[in-house]
């Protein structure tokens, strides 16, 4: 039986006779049922290496789209538009943690004035999200800078769910034309931004909202100022997130 398990490795499944194969079931079992731990040993170490090919394809994806992240026409920039440092932001209308993150973003812009924000609808919760997204990508066409960003800090402080409605609502309470709004919702340039968005979150590995990006590092959830600001004081020393 040694000698069997033994020359195992280098032999195919259909060498073995049904007896050698079910001795060798049999000690597998016997072993697995005596030692247990091995099989959280072996999930730690698979959840290890989809971690690491995880993080290989977000690094390619990063690098190969880097372009169209920081400066595609279809993005809405608000901040510095010649920034040295420039953070992305993926979010939803519809995402609690986004509408979280809306003051530390707020904060950011206000104490950093090197700063450059690009921000990415990416409606992934629903229909309703869809639909915000598209009427505020419109509104988005007639603001710039500030203004662009204020329509944004009122439609996430919105209660309960956005569409839209909502949406317009707060386009009408900035004085936007509300015949363009409707013309500039179904273009193509709104069409095209949240189709490139889509794909960058497909091709980065997004799995939800907010997601930011910044050097060459992808930060999920709202983490909070005090993070971001050390993030983007590392991107200005070393060019990474983090320099240690």
């Amino acid at each position: 039986m040694v000698a069997v398990s033994a020359a195992a490795p280098a032999a195919r499944a259909q060498d073995f006779t049904p007896e050698q194969k079910k001795a060798i079931e049999s000690i597998v079992h016997g072993y697995i049922v005596a030692h247990p731990e091995v099989l959280q040993e072996a999930m730690a170490e698979l959840e290890k290496r989809q971690q690491t090919a995880q993080e290989t394809r977000q690094q390619q994806a990063l690098a190969t789209e880097k372009e169209t992240l920081l400066k595609s026409k279809s993005a809405v920039v608000v901040g510095n538009p010649d920034g040295d440092v420039t953070l992305v932001e993926f979010f939803d209308y519809n995402c609690g943690f986004c509408k979280r993150a809306v003051s530390d973003m707020s904060r950011l812009l206000k104490d950093d004035a090197k700063l450059r924000v690009v921000m990415r609808d990416f409606p992934v919760l629903g229909q309703e999200s869809l639909e915000a997204s598209r009427i505020a990508l419109a509104a988005k066409q007639q603001l710039t800078g500030e203004r662009a960003f204020d329509y944004h800090r009122r439609l996430m402080a919105v209660k309960g769910r956005v569409g839209k409605e909502q949406a317009e609502a707060v386009a009408r309470e900035m004085g936007l034309d509300m015949k363009r709004l409707a013309k500039d919702a179904d273009s193509p340039a709104v069409v095209e931004a949240l189709k490139e968005s889509r794909e960058l979150g497909d091709k980065l590995g997004l799995t939800g909202t907010p997601s930011f990006i910044i050097g060459d590092t992808i930060i999920p959830g709202a983490v909070g100022h005090d993070a971001m600001a050390e993030a983007i004081k590392s991107v200005r020393q070393c060019g990474k997130a983090s320099c240690g």
